[in-house]
């Protein structure tokens, strides 16, 4: 049985728990929010950390962060193509295994230290500070163009209130009418569905390739610009303006997901759809590709190391019951891509069944999924008119909620570390988050160009792909092997009154860390290049550029580790002594820690 395991204790040793507890509940019921914070340094921001406002705030913007585009388009054309039914196996494993570990892993860093993740990585582990910094530099980078695709799906929003959808028919302006087809061409390798043709022609007016910019597409600018300002003003304010906000975009794609998913099982040839994703592959099993594709599919979506749930959990109470959120956080992400596999592939079915085509000839992953294949599949359904606004509805809420979060994990860092001397340029932090927001605009003008498209899918490649398993292994390594299991234990115990059980101190030593090593030499033996589509391959010029756009995150790592040994006293072996002991205050918390913990964190 997973879960915060209690040890036995003596009486004495129980009555004192109780003791503390009690005294603990009187302090925050009379507002010592300040006894629970580590001490400020000279960096910090003189103001009071902030706090969610409900427990169901946090849970909240937390789910949404995870539950993104990733689930709908990614994790549906996985799982069919890794096995079918068979890979909710290893995907589950992975989950248990890898995913609830590491998300309950962050939590505890975050809330124990109030901190985001550049310097509470520091105060854990001076020799890997950098990884903090890389954590923040690849949630800003990818914040730059995930916004792109809010820009996308607001265009498409404003087109779907029309008599009739756009991309419809053949018979439009931006249509190539010689190699236009109105359903799926199939085998028709010289057509072009009309709603590939609307995406192609309409929405991007692409180019033949990155090296041809093609100018910039004006109004996908000023949808860009209105996309940054809904982020602006959700997240203006903090966790208490984004906190409120979440209660919307963290719910409102169930309702629309469930309505679909009833919608859809009813189409003449959803079944076929749904025996498709499901039907087991059994001797998939046997391949170690398909147990690498389900643990990064589990990292990818729930966002360890992206620095978002550490930056998150930074703003709870301190004696949160992260163990219950994690669990809540992590098996809805999960639940919520199983559903989306059955909405996604029910009506793919019956796209096959409407144009008698296998559903190998439809199935498809990543932006072609709700930018082509679903509209097409709207403008067969009845009542067309309703199911695509809600539809692109729900594309916005689900990228908005992982969009605050990005842009929250950048703010958090500034104010962490240069509050007080940013607000006396800025003076107010409303104004810093503008700041945050209109620059992250500024870096998304390029994937708006008529050949952005390229653009976008190199910095999706070389960020999401190449990047993050690197930064998860540095993140991992830092906490749970060097740092140690027993102070983590230690940390938990401090805020939730238990250690955690064997399963998850076995995880954290264990488990985790060599399936994370195993996903990055994976991920480096089996590299490829990044590709658009079938047929566009990167000229090597850009492919330089993409290995650039990797190691702007990854090369703080190394920096960060010089710089901590450079700038310690002491031959090399104190300096390495030095640099991996904690520096955590543990004078600063409610619960002052016993002797034995203490002694702990200041061994080496």
């Amino acid at each position: 049985m997973m879960g915060v395991g209690a040890d036995n204790k003596t009486e004495s040793t129980s009555s004192k728990f109780t003791l503390q507890q009690l005294k603990e509940k009187e302090e925050v019921e009379l507002g010592h929010a300040e006894a629970m914070r580590p001490a400020k340094d000279d960096h910090q921001s003189a103001e009071p950390r902030e706090t969610w406002g409900r427990r169901l705030e946090f849970v909240l913007a937390s789910v949404g962060y995870a539950v993104g585009l990733g689930n709908v388009w990614r994790f549906p054309y996985l799982c069919y193509r890794s096995g079918g039914g068979a890979f909710l196996i290893p995907y589950l494993i992975m989950l248990f295994l890898c995913g609830i570990p590491l998300l309950f892993m962050e939590f505890t860093v975050g809330q124990y230290t109030r901190l985001g993740p550049v310097h509470s990585l520091a105060k854990i582990c001076p020799l890997f500070k950098g990884v903090g910094l890389a954590t923040v530099v690849i949630s800003y980078v990818l914040c730059t163009y995930y916004n792109v695709l809010m820009t996308w799906a607001l265009y498409y929003l404003l087109h779907s209130f029309s008599l009739s959808l756009p991309w419809q028919s053949c018979n439009n302006t931006w249509n190539a009418v010689g190699n236009c087809s109105t359903g799926f061409p199939g085998n028709a390798t010289h057509l072009k569905s009309a709603s590939q043709q609307f995406f192609d022609h309409k929405v991007l007016e692409m180019t033949t390739g990155i090296e041809h910019a093609g100018g910039i597409r004006w109004e996908l600018f000023g949808l860009l610009v209105l996309a940054w300002a809904i982020v602006y003003f959700c997240i203006f304010k903090g966790v208490k303006s984004s906190g409120k906000v979440v209660y919307f975009t963290a719910t409102f794609p169930y309702f629309i997901l469930f309505a679909l998913l009833v919608n859809n099982v009813q189409l003449p040839g959803a079944r076929d759809g749904i025996l498709f994703f499901l039907m087991p592959n059994w001797s998939k099993l046997l391949e170690v590709q398909v147990w690498v594709n389900a643990a990064a599919q589990i990292f990818n979506s729930i966002g360890i190391s992206f620095g978002s749930m550490i930056s998150m959990a930074s703003y709870n109470k301190f004696n949160n019951n992260i163990l219950r959120d994690t669990y809540i956080v992590s098996l809805a992400n999960s639940a919520t891509s199983i559903v989306a596999g059955f909405v996604i592939f029910s009506a793919i079915g019956y796209m096959a069944h409407i144009h008698n085509l296998p559903v190998d000839d439809i199935a498809t992953d990543g932006p072609g999924l709700v930018f082509v294949v679903y509209p097409e599949v709207f403008s067969t359904m009845p009542v067309s008119q309703l199911w695509a606004p809600l539809f692109f509805i729900m594309l916005l809420c689900l990228g908005l909620d992982s969009q605050f979060a990005m842009v929250e994990v950048a703010v958090t860092f500034i104010m962490d570390g240069f509050g007080k001397k940013v607000l006396q340029v800025f003076k107010r932090k409303e104004l810093i988050v503008l700041a945050v927001c209109s620059v992250g605009f500024l870096l998304g003008i390029p994937h708006i160009t008529r050949g952005g498209i390229y653009v976008f899918q190199l910095m999706d490649h070389y960020t999401a792909v190449v990047s993050l398993m690197f930064l998860a292994f540095f993140e991992v390594l830092a906490i749970t092997l060097i740092f140690g299991v027993r102070r983590l234990s230690i940390m938990l115990e401090n805020m939730l009154g238990k250690k955690p059980n064997l399963f998850f101190r076995v995880c954290w030593q264990f488990l985790s860390p060599m399936l994370v090593l195993g996903i990055l030499i994976s991920s480096i033996v089996q590299y490829t290049p990044a590709r658009y589509s079938k047929s566009y391959t990167y000229p090597l010029w850009a492919e330089v550029v993409g290995w650039f756009i990797s190691l702007v995150s990854i090369i703080w790592i190394p920096l960060g580790a010089l710089h901590e040994l450079w700038t310690t006293e002491g031959s090399l072996l104190q300096r390495l002594k030095k640099s991996i002991t904690p520096t955590i205050d543990l004078e600063s918390v409610s619960e002052k820690p016993s002797g034995e913990s203490i002694a702990l964190f200041a061994a080496a």
